[in-house]
């Protein structure tokens, strides 16, 4: 069995007690306004407003900070929250009493941040990956170790209806003991194209698409089967989105982003052909708030051309992973299918569970409504006559015909699963017989896989995530 009181502890970080005198709220700073921050501000002054306090805003850049500012007023706070410069963390933590500091700034900040934070006397609430490298893990577990405070790496996907029932299904035992795992993954030309036009196109900024993207759907499996990945053997590389390829497919010079100067009228006819792969952040108010309006403060361009040059992470990726108690997983990631969802399939001695999700049918291109990046986190509608969106799981055991177990999703993203998360996160984790709340040693777990598995690309040979030396035993019954 894996360690659980890890998980148990850590996430329960923000409903630790207060001290004496204090408020009955975490006193909670953020930093990162970038998209994800969204979901936990929303959070604080919503369902959550009796556990916890939003004190700050913090981020490189001041726009975004604005933003959240007139967000929290439309939300009905008091007044405006401080705000810090990222730098005057450590200050900022100990003159203001906080408690909790969340981070949902780009990947390769988050082991500074958690570090520091901790080591300033703060928990850490971290979007996912934990960090992109072996080097931010050995910081990240020692400062745990020193400090004593809790770090929760927060997996939305673990919540999510019909990633819960496949776990029941297995822990269950009808279909025996685990043997192997297959896990297929497609991103569409919508979601897949979106990781190549932001920072996380650089992989010394996200770690790629196996840390950044991977470490959600590893933590699936390592959770679902209740096992610890031991050995990564990985295949990959840029074949679809980059200039090169671009070029081999002969489709000729594309401007460096897709939002045109100033002059050029948004797209609004169905008439005019729009160019699939280019995002004009003028056609989405939040996108161009956020991050058009505000990139004279730091030039971040958040609307890169995906087949320009200084990409530097894989598109398509394959991957065999061996764990300690036996199993193997098989684990593919397309960046440019015509459709999204997954394909899972357990086996196990005494039978075979199959998972399949479609998240969105197909990519109809239309100019008469907004696209959504993340069919994941915001169900659209779009699908053909041949492909449906939905999900299905369907168990067999040998010898017997097979059943579908239903699926119940809840209201909101993920099925209802991002709002479970968040009252593990505000008011603590009750009973759970399925384990999700997730601690740091669950977030070192996921990101192994893919920091191995980058490795694995380097040197063509397979890696040993004992040799990585992160810093924690992640084996089970350590």
């Amino acid at each position: 069995m894996v360690n659980t009181a890890d998980s148990s502890s850590a996430t329960a970080a923000f409903t630790s007690a207060p001290e004496p005198g204090t408020s009955t709220r975490a006193r909670i700073a953020l930093i990162g306004t970038g998209g994800r921050s969204e979901m936990y501000i929303r959070a604080i002054f919503g369902k959550h407003a009796d556990t916890a306090e939003l004190v700050a805003f913090s981020d490189v850049n001041p726009g975004r900070v604005e933003f959240y500012q007139k967000l929290i007023q439309e939300l009905g706070a008091r007044g405006p929250a401080a705000s810090f410069d990222p730098a005057d963390l450590t200050a900022f933590i100990q003159a203001n009493n906080i408690d909790r500091v969340v981070v949902t700034t780009p990947d390769y900040t988050h082991a500074d941040y958690i570090v520091e934070a901790l080591e300033a006397g703060a928990d850490v609430v971290v979007e996912k990956p934990l960090t992109i490298d072996a080097e931010g893990c050995r910081r990240i577990t020692k400062a745990v170790a020193e400090t004593g405070r809790n770090v929760v790496v927060t997996f939305n996907y673990r919540y999510s209806p019909r990633n819960s029932a496949l776990k029941e299904i297995i822990q269950s035992g009808v279909i025996g003991k685990v043997t192997s795992i297959d896990f297929s993954w497609v991103l569409d030309t919508v979601h897949g194209a979106d990781y190549f036009r932001r920072w996380h196109r650089e992989k010394k900024n996200s770690g790629g698409l196996l840390v950044h993207k991977a470490s959600h759907h590893f933590d699936l499996v390592n959770w679902w089967i209740n096992d610890v990945p031991e050995r990564v053997f990985a295949s990959g590389g840029l074949k679809f989105y980059g200039d090169k390829n671009a070029a081999e497919r002969g489709l000729g010079p594309r401007p460096e982003r897709g939002t045109p100067d100033a002059e050029t009228p948004v797209i609004g006819d169905k008439t005019v052909e729009k160019d699939p792969f280019a995002l004009d952040l003028r056609e989405d108010e939040r996108l161009k708030a956020l991050f058009l309006d505000n990139e004279h403060y730091d030039g971040y361009r958040r609307d890169q051309d995906v087949f320009t040059g200084g990409i530097t992470i894989e598109d398509n990726l394959a991957l065999v992973v061996e764990y300690q108690g036996g199993p193997r997983l098989s684990y593919s990631l397309n960046a440019h299918s015509p459709w999204e969802g997954y394909r899972v399939a357990v086996n196990g001695t005494e039978g075979r569970a199959e998972l399949e999700v479609v998240e969105r049918a197909a990519v109809l291109n239309s100019t008469d409504k907004k696209t959504v990046v993340d069919p994941s986190a915001t169900p659209i509608e779009e699908e053909d006559a041949v492909r449906r969106n939905g999900e299905r799981l369907v168990v067999q055991r040998h010898w017997e015909a097979a059943y579908e177990v239903p699926i119940v999703n809840g209201e909101g993203g993920h099925g209802g699963g991002d709002d479970l998360l968040l009252s593990d996160l505000f008011n603590g984790p009750g009973e759970d017989p399925l384990g999700r709340p997730s601690g740091y040693l669950d977030g070192l777990r996921s990101v192994s896989v893919g920091i191995a598995g980058n490795l694995s690309l380097e040197s063509s040979l397979p890696v040993r995530i004992e040799d990585l030396h992160l810093g924690a035993d992640l084996r089970r019954d350590a």
